[in-house]
């Protein structure tokens, strides 16, 4: 009776011992996966751009181990509006190129209505580093507002911030033409970077929009 008594009791403890263990190994595992949200912040940002407050979007998944939050910011300019959206995404595991470049492809074509006609066989694609010290791939689309038949262009970036275990995904857009003119102004907000990567005169500077995202 005693020896069976006995491995009752070790049954308890083993048991006990395994929903211990289990608990801390999914606190340790939750706690290791907040999400550092990737911004741009306002110095950056300057006069003419800001954060719109209203289109901001987030959620979860499996038990909050997957997370993400997006930001978006805006020139309201009436002739040639334009808008960055900054999604951060906390997974499992980190994605791999292949994937980020997948998911920002789907990316574009849910950000983009279709009042949008992308030219997706003329795109332009290729890396660069940002001031953060991130080598990212980007992809760039030019296309036709069919509300008024004048051009826009679209660049989809993407990369991982190792530090803080993040994949960042940056959309964005702007209007280039309309009736009287071709400007240029808000698109190289967007896209210019300190080695002029996509050309120098306006589109060579330190303050791109992109360029200077903060994801750590």
């Amino acid at each position: 009776m005693s020896s069976e008594s006995g491995f009752g009791d070790n049954k308890k403890y083993i048991v006990i011992a395994i929903v211990i263990s289990t608990i801390i190994i999914i606190s340790v595992f939750f706690s290791s996966n907040e999400l550092n949200e990737a911004k741009i912040e306002d110095n950056i940002l300057g006069d003419s751009w800001e954060e719109d407050l209203t289109d901001t979007d987030g959620g979860s998944k499996l038990l909050g181990l997957e997370k993400w939050v997006s930001y978006t910011y805006r020139n309201y300019n009436e002739s040639f509006p334009a808008y960055i959206t900054l999604t951060s995404m906390k997974t499992i595991f980190l994605l791999n190129e292949d994937e980020l470049i997948k998911r920002t492809k789907e990316t574009i074509d849910q950000a983009t209505n279709k009042n949008i006609i992308l030219d997706k066989k003329n795109k332009t694609q290729g890396e660069r580093v940002l001031l953060n010290g991130h080598k990212t791939q980007y992809i760039i689309y030019e296309g036709i507002d069919k509300n008024d038949n004048e051009s826009i262009r679209i660049i989809g970036e993407t990369w991982n911030c190792q530090t803080s275990g993040t994949s960042i995904i940056c959309i964005g857009y702007a209007k280039i033409t309309n009736d009287l003119m071709t400007n240029n102004e808000h698109w190289a907000k967007i896209i210019k970077d300190g080695q002029g990567t996509f050309g120098i005169g306006k589109f060579m500077d330190t303050n791109g929009l992109i360029y200077n995202v903060k994801c750590h």
